[in-house]
């Protein structure tokens, strides 16, 4: 495991300079087209959620290896290491991925978590950082019957981390619909827009990470159609990092989260 965290550490380097130079062209492309796909505040509000996940990310990640780690001692089959198998493993936590973001929309106790990520007013790939601190923690559990299976858990964190990579650059609205590209096989910008709408019709659909093959099956695809609202159902929530991740579940447990209509109704923070 030590040897594992050490490859993912010096890899997440170079992970963060693309990730750094794609967020500068964003800006430079916002200013020259005036376009307001950024909002101060919540941006500051977003970047403050990331630094609070980089220095969780050894614990969090140390907790994935150690959870899938020891479920698998405990694996039904002996699934060999070769391309076939890697690449079923991909469409395996791609599975797992969209039934464990689907439920993060369904359930009312994971919604807390995921919350965090939907309150966000604007889109842009600041919005991208803006992820609970607590569903790192979360996560990995839904990746526990495939473990047992026997599929590699170390395979399948890879595959969440590079499926998390991909999605930074999902959050955005400098890419236009790639055509007949969409809703056929991978997720596009113009797909996770849809995710990230408060519009009736956008409401719980598009859960993919790299792959949209999985809301086609299950009926949750829908198409970019009308001008995306960004945001919860009530609106502003707010842009300190703490309330961000804390508040909703603290709700929650005073009994102050209610579902209405196929959505989470949000508290009013304001």
């Amino acid at each position: 495991m030590e040897s594992s965290l050490k490859v993912m550490d010096s890899i997440k380097w170079y992970f963060f300079g693309i990730i750094l130079i794609a967020a500068v062209i964003e800006v430079i492309w916002a200013n020259r087209k005036h376009i307001q796909v950024f909002n101060y505040n919540e941006s500051l509000g977003n970047l403050g959620v990331f630094i609070g996940n980089q220095l969780a990310r050894p614990l969090s990640l140390a907790y994935k290896y150690m959870v899938l780690g020891w479920i698998e001692s405990f694996h039904f089959f002996d699934i060999p290491t070769n391309v076939f198998t890697v690449i079923l493993t991909f469409f395996v936590t791609e599975f797992g991925y969209y039934w464990h973001h689907r439920l993060s929309h369904e359930v009312p106790l994971l919604w807390t978590l995921h919350h965090t990520h939907h309150s966000a007013m604007k889109m842009n790939l600041t919005t991208a950082l803006r992820i609970n601190w607590m569903g790192n923690f979360v996560s990995p559990l839904f990746y526990i019957p495939f473990v047992l299976v026997g599929f590699s858990s170390k395979i399948i964190i890879t595959c969440l981390a590079i499926g998390l990579f991909f999605q930074y650059f999902l959050h955005t609205e400098a890419i236009k619909k790639l055509g007949f590209l969409e809703g056929v096989f991978f997720n596009t910008p113009s797909a996770h827009r849809v995710h990230h709408g408060s519009n009736k019709k956008y409401i719980d659909k598009n859960y993919g990470a790299i792959l949209i093959v999985f809301d086609r099956i299950f009926g949750t695809y829908q198409p970019e159609e009308e001008k995306v609202v960004y945001g919860v159902t009530t609106g502003f929530y707010s842009n300190n990092p703490l309330k961000i991740n804390f508040l909703p579940l603290i709700e929650y447990f005073k009994g102050n989260w209610k579902r209405e209509k196929n959505r989470i109704k949000d508290i009013d923070s304001n």
